[in-house]
């Protein structure tokens, strides 16, 4: 454990409170004009470790096995239970968007994690890493049309079309980033696809 890693567990922490704070501002005792703020804070922090875990893990020469695993996974959850909160109301968010996010998440994290197992690592992709920034702007927009939207200055239609429309292009941008990773390490998952000779295992 160090402070790299800290920073990721807090981000794991904040994703199902940032859910908790969404879905039930009532038992929080969250006004709904307060209630995009708080969202926004929760979100900032999240990123912002996402950052610095990165940095100070390269800085200090804290980069761990751990470390590996659980940064790609932080992100993703924090990623989803954004998206998964604002199929609610009142983003209300269409939910099939949703699956495209999990999907290339899922397909990516298997990939990985097979062929890790057979002993080769898929390299990262630039693209992986704007996607992240992509869905991360998506849903800070998103909060931040939540504030006029409290104080009635946006429509519940208004702020559901917006970010309806917010989020198709990151989704687009999902699937991109998820085909240019299987293309880029294709030579890799078709050595893991491909049968081996019984005879090379002897």
């Amino acid at each position: 454990m160090n402070i790299a890693n800290a920073l990721t567990i807090i981000r794991l922490c904040i994703s199902p409170f940032f859910l908790l704070v969404y879905l039930k501002p009532d038992f929080l005792h969250l006004s709904t004009h307060h209630l995009p703020y708080v969202l926004l804070a929760l979100w900032a922090i999240s990123e912002l470790s996402d950052a610095f875990d990165g940095y100070l893990a390269r800085r200090y020469n804290q980069v761990t096995e751990l470390g590996k695993i659980l940064d790609p996974m932080a992100d993703s959850i924090a990623h989803t239970t954004v998206f998964l909160a604002f199929t609610q109301a009142p983003v209300n968010l269409p939910i099939p968007l949703l699956f495209i996010f999990l999907y290339r998440d899922s397909v990516v994290s298997t990939l990985r994690t097979i062929c890790a197992l057979k002993g080769f690592a898929l390299a990262a992709r630039t693209s992986g890493k704007i996607k992240a920034v992509i869905q991360a702007l998506a849903a800070f927009f998103i909060l931040l049309l939540m504030i006029p939207h409290a104080t009635g200055l946006l429509s519940q239609e208004k702020l559901q079309f917006t970010s309806t429309w917010i989020v198709i292009g990151a989704a687009l941008y999902t699937i991109y980033s998820g085909v240019d990773y299987i293309y880029a390490n294709w030579t890799y998952i078709a050595r893991m696809l491909t049968p081996q000779n019984p005879a090379q295992t002897k």
